[in-house]
């Protein structure tokens, strides 16, 4: 509250054992616990009466909708939390246990077989040749070549 350390406490004690004496110290820490104690419950009081005032204006209604409306839920980043959670946990080295849609596949065989004709068309043809190079990069300070352009609307403009 007041950010003071022991160290300062202790400094305090001793300036005052020092000025109001041994003798009137007790009764003077006794005051000030008392004025302290006052202090808290002020503040006590006030802080209750203002969350009573909220409650009777229907504030804190209006902030628990406002709450639900930005929800994780509410804006299915739940879903994407969960979908992230399972990608930090994934281990490349060891295959998943099942996916989504696993189940379709066990109940389908042609499914499964689609699947992996798919997978073996999309592998290139070990027999096939090598994909040329490709060009390269044209020198962007090149000169371009003038290709003249033709439009349809003036080619039939000539033959009339």
């Amino acid at each position: 509250m007041l950010d003071i350390g022991w160290s300062e406490l202790l400094l305090i004690g001793v300036v005052a054992l020092i000025v109001v004496g041994p003798k009137d110290l007790p009764m003077m820490f006794r005051s000030l616990g008392r004025i302290t104690a006052k202090a808290r419950a002020m503040a006590r009081e006030f802080s209750r009466a203002m969350e009573d005032a909220a409650k009777e204006t229907g504030v804190n209604e209006a902030a628990d909708n406002l709450k639900a409306l930005t929800s994780k839920k509410s804006l299915g980043l739940d879903a994407l939390e969960r979908a992230t959670e399972k990608f930090e946990n994934w281990d490349p080295k060891f295959p998943s246990q099942r996916t989504p849609g696993s189940e379709k596949l066990e109940a389908d065989p042609g499914l499964a077989a689609d699947l992996d004709a798919a997978e073996t068309a999309a592998e290139p043809d070990p027999s096939a040749p090598e994909p040329a190079a490709p060009d390269a990069p044209a020198d962007p300070d090149a000169p371009v070549p003038a290709v003249p352009v033709t439009s349809p609307v003036s080619e039939k403009k000539d033959e009339a």
